[in-house]
């Protein structure tokens, strides 16, 4: 975890905050500010934020357990504010988001998707599968075609697992 920072569950309050944080990323698709209070309130046991010293968000993973598939976390975002970038942030709020939900929820896997120029992405989700020995499958789960209005990229489903040994946070 890089100095001075800490991962927290997210509340309510930090709706605002990780709002701002996906749209000023500039790459991630941008959910209604209500959207994220209702994933602070609704999903908080699956995501995770990471807090500065005077315990403002600057980064965030919001994620799911997948109804069919309970052993499964999904995470649907992960974007960390750009005064954090290039410390290693993402991936310690990865690690400890998935250690915290592995051992609360009993999950074992986790999945994402990701579009083909995603770069830091693919590093991100491949470099957690590396640490944690686990295999990563990917396979188209959208096409482009299937998304509304202007031309979207498909979006690529990594399966990752089984996870066997989580970093403990």
């Amino acid at each position: 975890m890089p100095e001075g920072l800490k991962l927290d569950t997210p509340r309510v309050d930090d709706g605002a905050a990780i709002w701002r944080i996906a749209r000023d990323s500039q790459v991630l698709d941008l959910n209604s500010s209500y959207s994220y209070l209702l994933w602070c309130r609704d999903f908080a046991a699956t995501s995770v934020v990471a807090r500065d010293g005077n315990g403002e968000p600057v980064g965030f993973i919001t994620g799911y357990v997948r109804p069919q598939d309970p052993r499964t976390l999904l995470i649907w975002q992960v974007a960390v504010d750009h005064g954090q970038r290039g410390r290693g942030l993402a991936g310690a709020m990865l690690d400890g988001l998935f250690a915290r939900v592995s051992r609360e929820l009993g999950t074992d896997r986790m999945e994402t998707t990701i579009t083909p120029d995603n770069a830091p992405s693919n590093k991100l989700f491949t470099s957690f599968a590396e640490r944690h020995g686990a295999e990563v499958k990917r396979d188209v789960l959208f096409d482009g075609e299937v998304f509304p209005g202007d031309e979207h990229e498909p979006e690529v489903l990594y399966q990752i697992g089984p996870i066997r040994t989580p970093v403990m946070a």
